[in-house]
């Protein structure tokens, strides 16, 4: 199952649990409105609900369905206030040699928050205090049940679904001092989506092509085979010291072909579209924009009022 959150029109502020079909995206909560069911309001309430909320989405869904285009709604991060937003560095050795960085013998953590997410075709805005930026296409994890002390083997059970997300950086910032979160921890920088593909979907997570085009240039083209850490690895790594819980997001790392490791360093600028994809889960498409034409159409829109 592929399930995303939507608003219905462009400028809304009520996001609603979707899911993907071959004629577009049922609104679940209208579609159960009519028949007086009972459903998740949320993707979030979806995961912890657990089995109970997928049974209640699957009775809804045998039901006579409420249809939006995808053309017409506007996305949104899938989930807007994990609890968690966990990111892997140097998980792939290909991607730590061009960043001229010794291969890790543990995986290297750092986080982000809910101020850093974004959903798909939302503009990202570049302000004044960032340079240069980069990017990095990664798989996303998202935590299905609580997750404490597992064991590699028992590790993928706890994970709901699988999704695509880009860990956008700005290097100047990051390398500031050994700790990163000031370079990534940024407004919008950690757009994911589409979609949460479920889990039973994925049969192998560690068999995944992942891609990213800028303005339609392949940069990045590899495949999570070439984790140094598995998706098993880290959730059973992180859950030896903290408690996983539904929901929570977990960025699993990038590979090689970022702005970093090139000799001749163009880093994203206002106007670029940048084009994720992993596996067949839907392309996350973003388009940056600068401070100053968040302004302008600030200025527009007041005028017309």
């Amino acid at each position: 199952m592929r399930l995303c959150s939507f608003c219905s029109f462009v400028g809304s502020a009520e996001v609603k649990l979707g899911v993907r079909t071959g004629s577009g995206v049922v609104d679940v909560a209208a579609t159960a409105a009519k028949s007086g069911l009972v459903v998740p309001s949320s993707l979030q309430e979806l995961i912890e609900a657990g089995e109970i909320g997928y049974k209640q989405l699957q009775t809804v869904l045998e039901k006579e369905l409420v249809v939006v285009s995808e053309e017409k709604l506007q996305f949104a991060p899938p989930l807007s206030s994990p609890e968690k937003v966990i990111c892997v560095g140097l998980n792939y050795e290909k991607h730590a040699k061009e960043g001229e960085m010794p291969i890790p013998e543990y995986p290297i953590y750092f986080a982000k928050y809910a101020n850093s997410l974004a959903g798909h075709k939302e503009e990202i805005v570049l302000t004044e205090y960032v340079k240069k930026v980069d990017y990095e296409v990664e798989l996303i994890v998202v935590i299905g049940k609580e997750a404490k002390d597992v064991s590699k083997e028992e590790a993928l059970d706890f994970v709901y679904g699988y999704s695509t997300g880009n860990d956008y950086s700005v290097r100047e910032l990051q390398s500031r001092n050994s700790q990163w979160m000031y370079g990534k921890a940024i407004d919008q920088f950690a757009p994911f989506g589409p979609y949460i593909v479920t889990a039973d979907e994925v049969l192998d997570p560690q068999a995944l092509d992942l891609k990213l085009w800028v303005n339609g240039d392949l940069r990045q083209n590899s495949n999570t085979a070439d984790m140094i850490f598995t998706v098993a690895d880290i959730v059973s790594d992180l859950s030896k010291v903290m408690t996983l819980n539904p929901g929570d997001v977990i960025f699993t790392g990038t590979p090689e072909g970022v702005i970093l490791g090139m000799e001749e360093k163009v880093w994203l600028k206002a106007g670029d579209k940048v084009v994720c994809e992993v596996g067949d889960f839907g392309q996350l498409e973003n388009e940056l924009i600068s401070q100053e034409q968040v302004k302008e159409v600030s200025e527009e829109l007041v005028a017309k009022t």
